[in-house]
This record gives structure tokens, sequence and C-alpha cells, in this order.
């Protein structure tokens, strides 16, 4: 089934990279607080085509095409063009911060190149685990600019009190500005055996019997569910090329067991923005050249404006993904999911209304534009939410005063990264777990990021102006470009 699929790419070109800008937001720029620390990649396991996920038992070794590593003791060679996703740990030169990320393969790692533009995000945030540093979270994708700031809501795994604290490291490891408003930490104690899964607007929701798909089938009819009913290393990300018959979206059908009477259930998706998708933001904001720091002014200035990008995006299901009911009226569009990562997506819930589903199943219909989305897992959760305790943390202390003067309230006060390597530390108390409950943890922060573009470029006002106005025009600029990309055309199968 997955051998239809065109090579996965390489991640050399994919950034989610953004720009300093001036006016009439305070901000106050702190300088680094520490050098940024020598990485070192290591190969923990592969993902292959067929959906295959092998952990090697220590660091694999790419040669020159095939990974070789042992597996429970049993060497194992994997050769590169069967390989969909890598999967990296990263960590420093002291082995105190530790990231991993899945890294879709392509033929520059042929070479045994593992890229350095898997460095290519959004803000990074590491939680302290009580040995190390931990990528927790990555936090407000798509808020290009001031006026497209927004709140995010993720939940911290592998945050751990430690006497009596939190600990969150935050980095910018790209080459953009990354301008934040807010952090806080909300304290979450709950009944043991449950989750905590926030939904898009910081709704906190108890998920305590998640039921994965009975089917998930796409328009040719493969089976999906081995990529999409757990939560795990097999994720689904089509690249930006049509298929069979042309088409440039997939269109998913996911169905539920519905428990009789349900007028209610809780749809738990880990659902991010692809590599490729992350790409095309910087493409599609080259495109204005050098007016985009007067389309930057306008949407910062003109709530209508930063309103039609909303719109705009969400109409395309770039960075949103519609999430359609099959009730007895037809499809409707009841809910949406946000994009985040894309090297670490948020688990989300998204509560639907289910008062207009006939019959024992309940039908999810999804059509994600291809090379946009990374599609992780879908469950549904049809248990009331139960009462939890919350407490509102602000950090009590940072590595730099300014630091933790911007970030303790949402205000006109913004914690400034300007520079590949800028990093905090912040310190947040941590309240005792309430008597017979369990704690988890949640991050609440608002910023926004710049680009870092070529100023000179020239605009190309036309396709600009189609691209927002012609329904399915910047999905398929995004295939041209993909199309265009010379390592698609060598790393291309079928």
């Amino acid at each position: 089934m997955l051998r239809s699929l065109q090579r996965p790419i390489a991640l050399i070109l994919l950034p989610c990279t953004l720009l300093f800008a001036s006016g009439c937001t305070s901000v106050r720029s702190v300088p680094r607080v520490e050098a940024e620390p020598p990485t070192v990649d290591h190969l923990k396991g592969v993902t292959t085509l067929d959906g295959v996920v092998l952990r090697f038992d220590q660091d694999a070794v790419i040669r020159a095409d095939s990974v070789e590593g042992t597996v429970h003791g049993q060497m194992k060679r994997v050769p590169v063009d069967s390989v969909q996703r890598w999967w990296l740990r990263r960590s420093d030169a002291g082995k105190t911060v530790f990231a991993t990320l899945g890294v879709l393969a392509g033929v520059v790692l042929a070479l045994g190149i593992i890229a350095a533009a898997t460095k290519e995000s959004c803000p990074f945030i590491y939680s302290w685990d009580g040995e190390r540093y931990t990528f927790d979270a990555e936090p407000y994708g798509g808020a290009v600019t001031r006026g497209l700031e927004r709140d995010d809501y993720g939940a911290l795994p592998h945050l751990r009190s430690d006497r009596g604290a939190y600990r969150l490291l935050v980095t910018n490891e790209v080459n953009e500005t990354q301008m934040t408003n807010l952090f806080e930490l909300w304290t979450v104690d709950h009944t043991p055996g449950v989750r905590i899964v926030p939904d898009e607007w910081g709704g906190l929701h108890t998920v305590a019997a998640p039921v994965p798909p009975a089917s998930a089938v796409d328009q040719r009819g493969d089976d999906l569910r081995p990529w999409l009913a757990d939560d795990d290393h097999r994720i689904w990300e089509p690249l930006p090329v049509s298929d069979s018959t042309g088409g440039l979206r997939d269109d998913i059908v996911l169905t539920f067991p519905r428990p009789a009477g349900a007028m209610r259930g809780k749809l738990v998706t880990r659902v991010g923005t692809a590599l490729w998708g992350s790409h095309m933001i910087r493409a599609l904001l080259g495109l204005r050249g050098g007016s985009v720091n007067a389309w930057y002014a306008h949407v910062d200035s003109v709530p209508a404006a930063a309103d039609s990008v909303r719109a705009w995006a969400a109409r395309e299901e770039l960075y949103g993904l519609q999430l359609q009911v099959l009730e007895r009226s037809g499809w409707r569009v009841r809910g949406l999911v946000p994009g985040s990562g894309p090297f670490l997506a948020a688990e989300r819930v998204v509560p639907l209304d289910l008062r207009g589903v006939e019959g024992d199943s309940v039908r999810i219909r999804v059509r994600p534009p291809r090379g946009f989305w990374a599609l992780g897992y879908f469950a549904m959760d049809f248990s009331p939410d139960q009462p939890v305790a919350v407490d509102t943390v602000a950090p009590r202390s940072a590595s730099a005063p300014d630091v933790l003067a911007a970030v303790r309230e949402a205000d006109t006060l913004y914690y400034a990264m300007p520079h590949t390597g800028d990093r905090a530390t912040l310190e947040f108390p941590a309240p005792p777990v309430r008597r017979g409950l369990e704690r988890s943890v949640v991050l609440h922060s608002r910023g926004w990021y710049r680009l870092h573009l070529d100023p000179a470029g020239v605009a190309d006002t036309a396709l600009v102006r189609r691209l927002m106005e012609v329904p399915g025009a910047a999905v398929e600029y995004s295939a041209s470009r993909y199309r265009e990309w010379p390592m698609a055309r060598l790393g291309a199968r079928r």
C-alpha cells in the first residue's frame, strides 16, 4: 500500500523560520544567556514505507545504501530507499538536552548525511524530567506576525517536580526571531488513570477510554489503520504529488463504534503540520518579495486583515484541518484540528456534537491537502469529562531578569529570541499534588515569530492574488514547487 507513495523528501529545505518586527509593541531584546551547545544526532530507529517500526538497541549506522543496527541483539540491514522516516535523538555535548525528531527520509541521507536542517522549526520547549531537559512542546506554529499572535496549550508529559520546582528550557534553534508574550503552567490534579488533553481553546478534557477507529480508509480503499490507530512512530504524511486521478487531496473516512445514546464525543488527535507544509510557509511569504513588511504591518494593524488570513488558511485547510461528521443530512463540518509541529505534533481533543448522527457508528471525514499534513493517530472518547483541580502557576525566576518580566503576563512586553542559539531557562513553583489524585501539567504560551526573508525579493503580485482568491490554488502551487525541486526528481519512487 505505501509503495504507491512517492519517495519521502530529505529535510534539507524544511523551515518554519521567521523576522523581527518594529512598531508600537514594546520589546525587550534579551542577550544570549548561554552559547548554543554543540549537538550530536543519534539514529535510534526507522519507520519503513510499509509501516514497520525498528528501534535499534544502540545508535545505527547509515551506509551508502543501507542502515545497519541491532534490534533485540540481532543485526538488521534496512535499504535506505525503503525508509519513510528516521527517528533521531539529538543531545548536546553535556548530554543534558535531548530531543527526539522524526525526520522524513530522502536521497541526501543515502550519502550518510543527516541534514543539519532538522533544526528548522518553531520554538522548542524542553522539560526538566529530574535528570535532563527533554523536548516536550513546539508552540504557536503558524503565527507568522504579531497580528496572528495566538495562545497555545500543550501537555508536558516529561515535566517532573524537582525539589519543589518545575523547570523549562526555551530555545531558538533556527534562523528566525521568536517573540514570546506569556509562559504559564497549569497544574491539573485529576483521577488516577485518566489523561488530560487540551483542546485548541484551552479547554481541559479527561480521556478515560479512547477507542481506536474500527476502520480508516482512503479514496483508494487502502487500510490506514496501521498508521492512524495508535500513538506510535507511524505517521501518515503523503507528499505533495497528485494521485492516479490527479487529485491533490486525500479523502480519509474514519469509523468509530458509537455507544447507544451518545450525543457527544471527544475526538483525540495527534495531527501536525507536515515538513513540506512548514517549508511552504516560507515559500508563500516569499512570493510577497520586498512588500512583505507592508503586508505584515497591515495584518498587525487591521484585525479584519488578520481574520482574512485565518479564514483563507481554514478554507484551504493548509494549517487547520476540517473534521466532517456524517449526519442524516450528509457530511457536516463539526470541528477543526489546528496545525502544530512539525517535529512534535501536540495531542488535541476536538469536542464533537453527535446529535445529528444516526446508527451505531460515527463516521469522520478528513480531506488533507497533500504535503501539508502529518497524521499520527485518531481515537474517540465518549466518557464524560471528570472534575479536575487546576492551579495556574507563573514563573518565579528565569536565567535573566528581563525574561521573567516579559513572559509573566500577556501584555505588550515580549521576550525576543532573534538569533539561532538564543535560550532561556524558567523556574516555576510546584504546588503539592492533592491527596489521592495524579498530576498532569499543561503549558499555556502565547507568541508569534517572523521568518528571516530576503528583503530585496521580487513580489509576484498576480500569483499571490490568485492563491488567495482561487480555492485550491495554493495546494496546486505547492505541488508545482515540489515538482521543480531537484531532490524530488532524484528521489521519486512509486
